[in-house]
């Protein structure tokens, strides 16, 4: 039988890496599919809950006085699924935000024993309302990584093994092992099939024995997250009696202790202008900061809050998308233009498409993300009035 030609084996390698590219596509379709029917069913319970809340209590309402317990329980009931709602965005903006490259890291030498005790008395409350037995094995050791993004870490992993534990107990303890530490969280939880041990790190996979959901994008972010930071993850899982899930960071030297700042920025009186093309996105901050001390100016767009100045803004805050396809960062420069000086800005923004938040990141300005809280915010506006 004559063997194929040199232009024959290049057709045939030609046809394979095409059918590999298809295949591929074809499966990016299909998990892009699935992941937007899963995004789309955890955000449409909770504004469901949250229109029948609303109703109950306009009917009330509407029958005359509310009565303080009904209306507290109902408020009650409102903030928790807010809460859940907050954290399924929360959750996908993380994902948003790794995959497009635009987390900060900064690595650093971190204690791990503030660290452990800080994530004992977090989770303490849920083990005592599950009856769970709830240790930390303390270290005094320091480790080489982000500390914002370590405890995000441990905070899904023990998120995740208290929502799959009912009886026993979790674990989260610390083994110093050579040039690195090894941090474990374990459970006698459930456990994870042999089949779903790869599955359960993508978005919106839960087992189905779990006796409190949750988003389903916990363990997707640990993993994206320790890759970023380049810590190995490992997991050990037997079902039906429980897993481990652990993270090697590197050992660090000790830093020393730096000095506390005398006074916090946020308490200053400032004079901020604030740019949002949605009116009630608009007054909210623009009421909470005038409450907080502060002088506001606002508009809807560049041109407005330019007119309703009289002075020179100590910071400006806008909304990243603005109408007529302008871009916070292009109502901050028209600003700037008007007032012959630049001043420290905070893009505030709803996205979660990849390129428009390395857009926003490589802007150089502080960035938050919707909804933001108030603690998120004084933070910011401590940071860059400092």
């Amino acid at each position: 039988m004559p063997r194929p030609s040199g232009c024959a084996r290049k057709t045939e390698a030609l046809i394979g890496d095409l059918e590999q590219q298809r295949d591929r596509a074809r499966a990016a379709d299909r998990s892009k599919s699935r992941f937007l029917a899963a995004a789309s069913h955890d955000l449409r319970q909770p504004v469901h809950a949250m229109s029948l809340f609303v109703e109950a209590l306009s009917v009330m309402a509407r029958r005359g006085d509310v009565l303080a317990t009904e209306a507290r329980n109902i408020a009650g009931r409102l903030r928790t699924v807010i809460g859940n709602f907050g954290g399924v965005l929360d959750g996908l903006l993380d994902i948003s935000r790794l995959d497009a490259g635009v987390v900060k890291m900064q690595k650093e030498p971190v204690a791990l024993a503030p660290l452990l005790d800080d994530l004992k008395g977090e989770f303490a409350a849920i083990a005592r309302e599950r009856g769970l037995e709830w240790r930390v094995v303390f270290s005094t050791g320091w480790v080489e990584t982000d500390p914002a993004l370590l405890r995000r870490i441990l905070g899904n992993l023990l998120a995740n093994a208290f929502r799959y534990t009912s009886a026993g107990k979790v674990l989260l303890g610390v083994r110093h092992r050579s040039e690195h530490f090894e941090i474990a969280v374990l459970d006698t939880g459930v456990g994870i099939p042999d089949d779903r041990v790869e599955a359960i790190f993508d978005e919106f996979v839960q087992l189905p024995n779990a006796e409190k959901q949750g988003s389903g994008l916990g363990l997707s972010i640990v993993r994206r997250t320790a890759r970023l930071l380049g810590h190995d993850l490992h997991l050990r899982s037997e079902e039906g009696r429980g897993s481990v899930f652990s993270i090697a960071i590197p050992a660090a030297s000790p830093r020393a202790p730096e000095q506390a700042i005398a006074q916090d920025a946020a308490d200053t009186e400032l004079d901020i202008a604030v740019i949002d093309d949605d009116q009630h996105a608009l007054d909210g901050p623009a009421n909470l900061l005038a409450i907080w001390g502060h002088r506001v100016w606002k508009g809807n767009s560049a041109e407005q809050l330019i007119a309703a100045m009289d002075g020179t803004p100590d910071l400006l805050i806008t909304d990243y998308r603005l109408a007529d396809s302008i871009t916070g960062i292009q109502a901050a420069e028209a600003v700037w233009r008007h007032l012959g000086q630049a001043v420290p800005v905070i893009i505030v923004t709803g996205d979660t498409a990849p390129d428009r938040l390395r857009e926003a990141s490589a802007s150089g300005h502080m960035l938050l993300h919707k909804p933001v809280d108030a603690d998120a915010l004084k933070q910011a506006i401590a940071a860059s009035s400092r």
